[in-house]
């Protein structure tokens, strides 16, 4: 089973939407949200649950800083929903987190 979070969309929203020339894909919200809605078809959406307290561990025993606290915070809800897995193309963003496995799409048959 795949799993999305509402972080994930709101990534997903903002690389798409973003221009090309600043590496986006330039579609217009319309077209974005006909995509989003399409992912919300095909995986299942997580709830928005309290994240808080397990990002506040994972930051600080990680010593997360910048940028990455985006990806702890979906390895925070990972935790909480009980998932151990994540497919991603950002490997090296998450190998730090030992509580999960990275899978790269790139080396799926």
């Amino acid at each position: 089973m795949l799993n999305l979070t509402a972080q994930n969309l709101v990534e997903f929203w903002a690389a798409i939407t973003r221009p090309v020339d600043e590496n986006g894909l330039g579609f217009i919200t319309e077209q974005a949200k006909l995509e989003v809605n399409a992912l919300k078809r095909l995986f299942v959406l997580l709830p928005e649950a309290p994240l808080l307290e397990e990002w506040e561990r994972l930051v600080a025993a990680y010593r997360v800083a910048g940028k990455n606290t985006h990806d702890a915070r979906l390895v925070a809800a990972m935790m909480v929903h009980g998932v151990s897995n994540i497919l991603t193309f950002n490997i090296q963003d998450f190998t730090r987190y030992a509580e999960i496995t990275v899978f790269d799409p790139r080396t799926l048959t």
